[in-house]
């Protein structure tokens, strides 16, 4: 995909990555085990290069779904961010810092998708701009979306 350097991490910002190198392959993933492991109808992952994928603050912890796959998430605020399997490890898209870049290009395991997956998209957009200006009043403790010399363990709390 790129060779640029690319960073993420989870929401809390426990755990943070830096990646140099080429990405591979970003896909959209529709067994069940991904339905589970992101709570939403799909995963959408990209493959990390072997070399130049370094945790910068925490790392993930697994759970093993099956015999060869386990499942990376932030013990913390409990993001998933990585499928880790036999042939290497693929990244949430999006924990990306930024992910314009990263749109799926093949689905897999299509025959497990749910029937209405595709007719989502043509749901009627909400336009109330009441909504937004509420959305905008929220005070976010969300890690933001770019490295950060120091961050609480815990993340942010009132």
């Amino acid at each position: 995909m790129t060779d640029t350097i690319k960073t993420g991490g989870c929401q809390c910002g426990a755990v943070r990555f830096r990646i140099s190198g080429r990405l591979g392959r970003p896909s959209i993933c529709h067994c069940r085990m991904c339905q589970k492991q992101f709570g939403g109808f799909f995963s959408a992952l990209v493959t990390a290069p072997e070399e130049g994928m370094e945790w910068t603050r925490g790392e993930p912890s697994y759970f093993q779904s099956s015999v060869n796959i386990e499942r990376g998430f932030c013990s913390n605020c409990g993001t998933p961010m990585t499928y880790r399997h036999p042939g290497g490890l693929e990244l949430a898209i999006g924990t990306f810092d930024d992910r314009s870049d990263l749109a799926p290009l093949i689905q897999v395991n299509y025959e497990a998708r749910l029937p209405w997956v595709e007719e989502i998209f043509e749901a009627p957009v909400l336009k109330d701009q009441d909504f937004y200006a509420r959305q905008e009043a929220i005070i976010s403790f969300q890690h933001p979306d770019h490295d950060t010399e120091v961050w609480p363990a815990k993340g942010v709390k009132i």
